[in-house]
């Protein structure tokens, strides 16, 4: 007789039993074990096993489990892919945090794997693993959502999925975003439909970033993953863009819709050839000034004003890139690391996005929320990343790692000091990464240096290495020990 229990079961008598008690009660997988509900999204056929895997094995054994299938030739794609549908198909996207970190977090964990030298590179991806199980525990104990089957009937052709998709984010209405979004993967190319949600994704400020954050990670890790497993991931996050409070954002006025409604006209103001510009030291100070004490409203303006005098957008850049790191390094928390891993989704929208608007579009977005990033953390006068000053000499990289634990502002002096002295900051940025997935325990550690690191090399040369200091506000020190997972996954591959 065998025995086929619950995801539910599973997770809760693994939470209780030993892993060798549980393990002899659990048989070898037949073809019946890998048949899915048809009531939820199927995957494709050469992956739904392995998601299965990871959905099904309890939390403790997890992590050998994987390691065992990649000793006899998983690939790395294949564990990376499984490990995003599995977050897509069993964690609810709604709010677009919390617990869908784990879903937000493998693009970034992704990105620490291909830092890493070879004798490191599963940490990242072994680390998401166990927090996928974390964060399916706690979707289950919240009411275990599962992502459903797509309406087929409802499904529209090539010819309509484009204005259904428009219409439903614009009407806010579930039933026609998740049709259309199914319409738009299997018949729209996949640049213009980046194209389409790259811009709803940054239209409002809820979520703290979270939206934008979420584009940007799917996208990019589908790229690596394959366009062929993009309907669910679509689905999960054209129903995450939909996510609001109170009444229907169509209908109302809310302060979250308003500067995406304002700048959606202000960018028809701005000159046709306002990629082409001079880059002036000036326009970013004025930017900076205005982000510190402005309005949103102010803000918005001060970009077109700013282009359309001749500044290069990367004038601009430089100067939202600054000032989100300048509030870490004033108030270090949730909302001000999130002001910097919402910068790097924006700036990597605009970067690809093949629509010109949409590209005006997100600038304007991004010095807006910048500003109301700073109003609702609170984030009031203090140190300015423009000015402060390095300490003299050159100091080592471990005397600047071991100061991040506990000494942070003198951390960002020596790290400013270091970083002007060497010809290349490859030792202290692989310095960064190694202690992020030796020491980092929250998908925060994770976002927020993937984010930085590949930010560094998006701003001028004059004022990129003062943005690198500011990031020891959240990095790790040396002096923390080495989480538990990293002695497990060794281990586990050896």
């Amino acid at each position: 007789m065998n025995f086929h229990p619950s995801r539910r079961d599973i997770i809760q008598t693994g939470a209780t039993a030993g892993a060798l008690g549980f393990l002899s009660k659990i048989p070898l997988l037949g073809k019946e074990d890998v048949q899915v509900d048809p009531s939820q999204v199927q995957f494709r056929p050469e992956i739904e096993p392995l998601v299965r895997l990871l959905e099904e094995t309890p939390r403790e054994r997890l992590l050998e489990e994987v390691a065992s299938r990649i000793k006899k030739g998983t690939t790395y794609r294949e564990i990376l892919s499984s490990l995003l549908l599995a977050g897509v198909r069993n964690i609810q996207p709604r709010p677009v945090g919390f617990k869908f970190h784990a879903v937000l977090v493998v693009n970034s964990a992704h990105l620490a794997s291909l830092r890493s030298p070879d004798s490191d590179r599963w940490l990242p991806i072994f680390w998401a693993l166990d927090y996928f199980k974390s964060s399916q525990a706690r979707d289950i104990k919240e009411g275990d959502w599962t992502m459903t089957a797509v309406k087929e009937r409802e499904v529209p052709l090539a010819s309509k999925a484009r204005n259904l998709f428009r219409d439903g984010l614009n009407q806010w209405d579930e039933e026609k975003v998740d049709a259309a979004t199914a319409g738009l993967a299997r018949t729209v190319g996949a640049q213009e439909t980046f194209d389409l949600f790259a811009r709803f994704g940054a239209r409002d400020f809820r979520d703290i970033g979270h939206k934008a954050i979420y584009v940007a990670n799917s996208w990019r890790t589908l790229q690596t993953i394959g366009w062929k497993h993009s309907e669910p991931v679509l689905r999960s996050l054209g129903y995450a863009l939909l996510q609001h409070n109170g009444s229907n954002p169509a209908q109302s006025d809310h302060e979250a819709d308003r500067p995406g409604r304002l700048n959606e006209k202000l960018i028809q103001e701005i000159r046709e050839d306002w990629q082409r510009g001079e880059l002036k030291k000036e326009a970013t100070s004025e930017m900076l000034d205005i982000l510190r004490g402005g309005t949103w409203e102010a803000a918005s303006r001060k970009v077109v004003e700013l282009l359309n005098k001749g500044s290069s957008p990367q004038s601009v850049w430089d100067g939202l890139f600054q000032h989100a790191s300048e509030m870490l390094m004033r108030l270090p928390g949730i909302i001000s690391l999130h002001a910097s891993t919402t910068t790097n989704a924006l700036h990597y929208a605009h970067q690809h996005t093949s629509n010109d608007e949409t590209r005006r579009f997100l600038l304007l977005q991004n010095a807006a929320f910048l500003t109301m990033f700073r109003d609702r953390g609170g984030i009031k006068d203090g140190i300015e990343v423009d000015q402060f000053e390095p300490t003299d000499g050159t100091p080592s990289i471990d005397e600047i790692f071991a100061d991040i634990t506990h000494k942070k502002e003198q951390a960002a002096r020596k790290a400013l000091a270091y970083l002007k002295s060497a010809k290349d900051p490859k030792h202290f940025m692989r310095e960064a990464q190694r202690l992020i997935y030796l020491k980092g325990t929250g998908s925060h550690d994770y976002k927020f240096s993937s984010a930085i690191l590949e930010d560094y090399h998006h701003i001028s040369p004059k004022v990129r290495d003062r943005f690198l200091a500011a990031s020891v506000f959240w990095l790790q020190g040396s002096g923390k020990k080495d989480t538990d997972l990293v002695a497990r996954t060794r281990a586990a591959m050896s």
